[in-house]
């Protein structure tokens, strides 16, 4: 199946982005097959943008997915819009090419589409994943963001990503890197948390101003991960708006939470990893929301964030 076109995004470096993507996060307690297969299930079913990243462990899994569902015929290599993540433990410029080499090699892919800067907060580099000391505090590192970004652009010429970017960023480091002198390559999207209850409007502005494409991660927020979340925070596919407008439509809440955004001109991620949801979540592009629902869904906002790292 080729890339619908209209259901894609061309970023501002020329490549195309579906506009709908696939999360393969997953707790820890999740074992690293189950995102392996239920990638595969997703390609079935009609993804072709997996997001991804080195910090979710997994990525030998799904890149033995995403080969065996080019080896059945499903799709070609080329069909497959592929995210990878750097980490923040590897934001000294000499670590971001291996880096991202790391990826390719669990993956056993010779490219990725899209790489981005996880999260701007630089930490200690070394194996550990989230470094602390002797009192359990996280160990940060400082680094310039910018020296960061210029060797992604050179992962860009080598060939080793089509694209780049940069995810959890807000505008003011955005024109860090976008005043930086001699940048060569602007970002091709922010990733950030976004639905409903944080939907982002000012930043997403400030990213069509500047031809950055917004990408909602958390969107259904309904991974409810101790680490990263208080477990008393609202149900958002419990919002009686996002029900009875789900109701009018006869789709689910968190279908119409999907389009929503969608319809703002925002790249969602779906993340759920069993089969009736993953096709659920695909079924997005034969309905509409009406002008007046856009407008009650954009009154939930509340800045809620649901994404909270517990340092």
């Amino acid at each position: 199946m080729e890339l619908k076109q209209s259901h894609s995004v061309r970023l501002n470096d020329g490549h195309l982005m579906p506009m709908l993507g696939f999360g393969t996060y997953a707790p820890d307690h999740t074992p690293k097959s189950k995102a392996g297969e239920a990638t595969k299930v997703a390609i079935d079913v009609g993804f072709r943008h997996i997001d991804a990243a080195f910090f979710y462990q997994n990525e030998k899994e799904l890149g033995k997915a995403i080969r065996e569902k080019i080896a059945d015929g499903t799709v070609k290599r080329e069909d497959i819009f592929y995210t990878t993540k750097l980490w923040t433990t590897f934001f000294r410029p000499e670590l971001v090419r291996p880096a991202l080499e790391r990826s390719l090699k669990k993956l056993q892919l010779d490219y990725v589409d899209l790489f981005i800067i996880h999260n701007p907060l630089a930490m200690k580099s070394g194996e550990e994943l989230l470094p602390r000391d002797a009192s359990g505090n996280i160990i940060f590192d400082t680094v310039d963001l910018r020296d960061t970004w210029e060797a992604l652009e050179k992962c860009k010429d080598a060939g080793l990503t089509k694209s780049i970017g940069v995810s959890n960023f807000n505008r003011k480091l955005l024109e860090l890197i976008l005043n930086k002198p001699g940048l060569k390559y602007k970002p091709t999207c922010n990733q950030v948390e976004c639905h409903p209850y944080l939907n982002q409007s000012k930043l997403l502005e400030f990213c069509k101003s500047k031809n950055i494409v917004l990408v909602a991660y958390s969107a259904l927020a309904s991974h409810r991960d101790p680490n990263w979340m208080d477990p008393d925070s609202p149900y958002l596919l419990e919002e009686p708006t996002l029900k009875s407008i789900a109701k009018k439509h006869n789709r689910s809440p968190g279908q119409v939470a999907l389009r929503y955004q969608l319809q703002r001109g925002v790249v969602v991620l779906a993340k759920s990893f069993s089969e009736k949801r993953i096709k659920e979540n695909f079924q997005v592009f034969d309905f509409e929301l009406t002008p007046e629902d856009m407008q009650a869904i954009d009154g939930l906002n509340r800045n809620f964030r649901y994404a909270k790292l517990q340092l």
